[in-house]
């Protein structure tokens, strides 16, 4: 059956016993939470940085430490949620179908005009005793780097993660038309099948050149964007099991807490940098997945009225809105904390360097912000008010475009 008699074939019963915005809070167009949530996924991924860079990279603290990795789970399921939930509600008749124009704009606005600006000053001025070399250049500039051999450079390693989510990006439009086909009731088996498929990826026996790592290509971790994808499909669905078991914060605080050991256990792999087997990789990612969306599940599929004092609170919002800077120059600004205290890289200091990353980090990604960001994303805003016309009421995108504009990790 087409879609569009799979549109026809809903009942209207169904539409009227669905009525998101009386039931989930994941529905509403900005999320201060998700905000809040997203500024701590960023001092998740500064921990883990730091921890490594003053030693603490074996052992218990190195395996818990190192495992606030599972950040980017956290960034990618919010990814997967924001991006996704326009087509979840296009699906139910709920909204209008994204334009992949607009869409594709935003994305590019809102990712590369920082970022060249973080790979210019980063390949020009850190030091670092190398010269990059074109392939470097291009590779990081283009967010390929994950595709071409040893070209993670230091200041910039942390871009493996903004390459893989820059390539869900361009997946997602494909991914939306073949979700389309599906019956409504098939859309959430699909993604789960994926997803689960997904964690055994690194099962797979590529052939991988010197310096290339498959295990940092987009399928590996398409669970993780999976997470978000889900729980955009069920903030449309009639309250269940899944909206009760997010309203129940003790559980699944206990559950995530479970999940992280197990990731941060020998189960998951070894502690630092050493490479992990395919059963290890599988339960990593598998963990990162259980752990991401049980962090956001109560953001989104809580009630309508709930209030997250702390994750929506005005400060959290404004880090959350600072997240992506903090992100791109976070180890940039760990680079700059060793001489001003004196000290060398993995000889401990642990607090002090967190503390001066952090404030160093929050800085440059206000100004960033101020300078690029917030700049262009409000040059593409004048431009599409001036070439489109206004939404007609009750259609357009199921998410706020300041949100949406802030999606990236």
């Amino acid at each position: 059956m087409t879609a569009a008699g799979d549109d026809a074939e809903r009942s209207d019963g169904e539409e009227r016993r669905i009525n998101p915005s009386e039931q989930v809070g994941g529905t509403r167009r900005f999320l201060p939470a998700v905000e809040g949530m997203r500024a701590c996924a960023a001092i998740g991924v500064v921990i883990t940085h730091v921890a490594f860079d003053t030693g603490h990279s074996s052992g218990i603290d190195g395996r818990l430490f190192g495992r606030f990795d599972l950040a980017v789970a956290v960034f990618f399921a919010l990814s997967g949620f924001l991006l996704w939930r326009s087509h979840a509600a296009a699906a139910r008749g709920l909204a209008s179908r994204p334009s992949t124009g607009r869409y594709l704009r935003s994305r590019v606005v809102r990712i590369m005009p920082a970022y060249v600006v973080a790979v210019v000053v980063i390949l020009t001025l850190l030091p670092d005793g190398n010269h990059p070399n074109v392939t470097v250049w291009l590779a990081n500039l283009s967010l390929t780097q994950v595709y071409v051999p040893l070209t993670l450079t230091a200041g910039l390693t942390q871009m493996w993660s903004l390459s893989v989510e820059v390539s869900f990006y361009l997946a997602l439009p494909i991914l939306a038309i073949l979700a389309a086909r599906l019956p409504v009731r098939a859309r959430v088996p699909a993604i789960a099948v994926l997803a689960v498929a997904s964690w055994f990826w690194g099962w797979i026996p590529f052939a991988a050149p010197a310096g290339l790592n498959p295990l940092m290509w987009p399928p590996a971790f398409f669970s993780w964007f999976a997470a978000g994808m889900l729980l955009a499909e069920w903030i449309h669905t009639p309250l269940g099991w899944p909206h009760r078991l997010a309203r129940r914060r003790l559980v699944l605080a206990v559950g995530v807490v479970v999940a992280y050991l197990v990731a941060a256990s020998p189960l998951a792999g070894p502690a630092g940098l050493v490479p992990s087997s395919p059963a290890q990789f599988t339960v990593k990612t598998a963990m990162g997945a259980l752990v991401a969306a049980g962090l956001v599940a109560p953001l989104v599929l809580d009630r309508p009225d709930e209030n997250h004092r702390l994750l929506g609170s005005a400060p959290m919002v404004t880090l959350g809105r600072w997240s992506y800077g903090i992100f791109i120059w976070h180890l940039a600004a760990l680079t700059m904390v060793f001489p001003v205290i004196g000290q060398f890289s993995f000889r401990g200091h642990m607090p002090e360097v967190l503390a001066l990353t952090l404030v160093f980090s929050i800085a440059i990604a206000a100004v960033s912000y101020a300078l690029v960001e917030s700049p262009c994303r409000e040059a593409l805003r004048r431009w599409e008010s001036r070439t489109k016309p206004p939404p007609t009421p009750g259609g357009g995108d199921a998410v706020s475009p300041r949100q949406e504009d802030a999606i990236a990790p």
